[in-house]
């Protein structure tokens, strides 16, 4: 953040800027959205299959650890 306050960094385009940021934070950023999604994720109308389904695709990548996913579920 200092190098680009002392315009030690320079881009040529907004888009370059943006690459490089989608470079250095885009796989955080993967792992928040899975685990918000998951933070909001009810059974609702759905079956329990369809539920527990529906549980397991959205914990891929999430980064949670079995307990936490135990926690989660509950």
């Amino acid at each position: 953040m200092e190098d680009l306050e002392e315009r030690l960094l320079e881009y040529e385009t907004a888009g370059e800027f943006l690459v490089d940021i989608k470079k250095k934070f885009g796989r955080r950023d993967k792992k928040m959205v899975k685990v918000a999604e998951l933070k909001r994720l009810e059974q609702e109308e759905r079956t329990m299959e369809e539920f527990v389904q529906e549980f397991r695709r959205v914990t891929r990548r999430s980064g949670y650890k079995e307990r936490s996913l135990v926690e989660e579920f509950k």
